[in-house]
């Protein structure tokens, strides 16, 4: 079982939203889940709107961690890419209404939001990597 400490300190101030500054991780091996995005099993995108995409995009990580033996608590790291601006405040109430769900206790693992040109599909919104300890 991994060793896996969330950690703010306070010289880098309160995060601005729902992650961490930074991870300490003891682990016997790493996962590292390439970016998902809003495409369904059957390879096609699951609709236009923003948190449809967000949804399943997670769900996505989520099957890629079962495939692991693992859950979202063996989670260290996310790298997130949004293609529009205006999908921050989308993103934000997202995790703040799912995270707590999702991460028990309200430690949540570090989080770097990027904003892109656009991904590999046009009507893809967002994309998500993440990196598992076991």
């Amino acid at each position: 079982m991994p060793e896996i400490k969330f950690v703010n300190p306070d010289a880098l101030g309160k995060p601005l939203g729902q992650y961490s500054h930074l991870t300490r991780v003891k682990a016997a091996e790493f996962v590292f889940i390439a970016g998902q995005v809003g495409v369904g099993k059957d390879g096609k995108v699951v609709g236009e709107s923003f948190e449809a995409q967000c949804t399943q995009t997670f769900a996505n990580i989520e099957a890629a961690l079962k495939a692991c033996d693992a859950g979202w608590t063996n989670v260290v790291q996310f790298t997130t890419y949004l293609v529009h601006s205006q999908d921050i405040a989308k993103f934000m109430a997202w995790r703040l209404r799912e995270f707590p769900k999702m991460f028990p206790g309200g430690a949540y693992p570090p989080n770097t939001l990027l904003m892109i040109d656009r991904l590999v599909q046009e009507a893809l919104l967002i994309e998500v990597q993440a990196v598992a300890a076991l």
